[in-house]
């Protein structure tokens, strides 16, 4: 079992529809031509480090809750912008000294599989998050930050 997190970018409009409307919510994040970025596992890792850093942004519990299990949660264009922000003033390589692989597997985050050589893996995403809030943020977006499992 996988616990992976994305988040898909949408209007504003859209996110109010996601908020007012779950079921709609569900099925309009399967187009797969919306623009996304998929963390796949390295969420819980870069989590880590962006807490670590004390850098203000929560990739699983922040947002509005959508539906009732909380798997979807809307991030509305100011929040978009904060993100843009926080990540953006903080290179991957501040991050980076952060990672301690003993602490990370003590702490149990996911996927419980940390090694030396491991911060090529979270740079990735970590790359792919920053551009994605930079590029929602500089178009005014907003997004939907989905969890399963």
């Amino acid at each position: 079992m996988s616990m992976v997190l994305s988040f898909t970018r949408v209007t504003p409009e859209e996110l109010d529809r996601a908020i007012a409307d779950p079921e709609w919510a569900e099925g309009y994040l399967c187009d797969p031509d919306l623009p996304f970025c998929d963390l796949d596992k390295a969420w819980a890792g870069i989590q880590f480090l962006l807490d670590a850093a004390e850098v203000n942004v929560d990739l699983y519990d922040d947002g509005l809750p959508i539906d009732a299990d909380c798997t979807l949660l809307g991030w509305d264009g100011g929040m978009v912008a904060d993100a843009a922000r926080a990540l953006s003033a903080t290179p991957f390589e501040e991050l980076a000294g952060h990672y301690d692989p003993r602490k990370m597997t003590e702490a149990q985050i996911y996927p419980w599989v940390w090694r030396e050589d491991v911060p090529d893996y979270l740079r990735h995403f970590h790359r792919e998050l920053v551009a994605f809030f930079q590029a929602a943020a500089a178009s005014g977006d907003a997004a939907i930050r989905s969890f399963s499992f």
